[in-house]
């Protein structure tokens, strides 16, 4: 406002900055329709969107109330029932399972009794075999020990028969 009334206060410019100055704030001046539209904006906000909004916050808050005081408690009483029942079955299932166990190493070592039994029966087996073995390998060479004498008292007999004729 002082530039245009200042410089030419008594002049025939002065229409002519007049209108250029309307000109400008209609057309290049956008602060006045904004700040309007913004009014308007604020205004409709508050007035239609805010009370939808506030009976969603209440809605919420009241189904938030319900689900703390009603809903909640509710499980957590299904909740701690049901969790009992299934500890108990927990503890039957591990009960059985260990039970199964303790056959399942029974039937183990049992397997291992028989098969350490089979061993040693077979052990005991080998060791009889081997000194029957023994013995008849004595036996034998005790046999082939006197079938040996008797052929030397044979060939020494023969040595000696033979010895007679030679002297012929």
């Amino acid at each position: 406002d002082r530039r245009r009334d200042s410089p030419a206060a008594g002049s025939p410019i002065q229409p002519i900055i007049k209108d250029v100055g309307e000109v400008y704030s209609r057309l290049l001046d956008h602060r006045p329709v904004i700040q309007g539209e913004i009014r308007y904006f604020v205004k409709e906000f508050e007035e239609k969107r805010g009370l939808r909004e506030l009976r969603v916050l209440e809605n919420l808050k009241n189904t938030i109330f319900e689900t703390n005081e009603r809903v909640l408690p509710r499980c957590e009483q299904a909740m701690q029932d049901n969790l009992g029942e299934t500890f108990k079955r927990l503890q039957a299932a591990n009960a059985m399972i260990h039970r199964l166990q303790e056959r399942e190493y029974e039937a183990r070592k049992l397997q291992a009794d028989k098969v350490m039994a089979r061993e040693e029966k077979c052990i005991a087996h080998w060791e009889e075999f081997m000194k029957e073995q023994q013995n008849k390998r004595a036996e034998v060479d005790e046999e082939h020990r006197k079938a040996m004498e008797r052929l030397k008292e044979q060939y020494s007999e023969m040595e000696k028969e033979l010895a007679k004729y030679v002297s012929f």
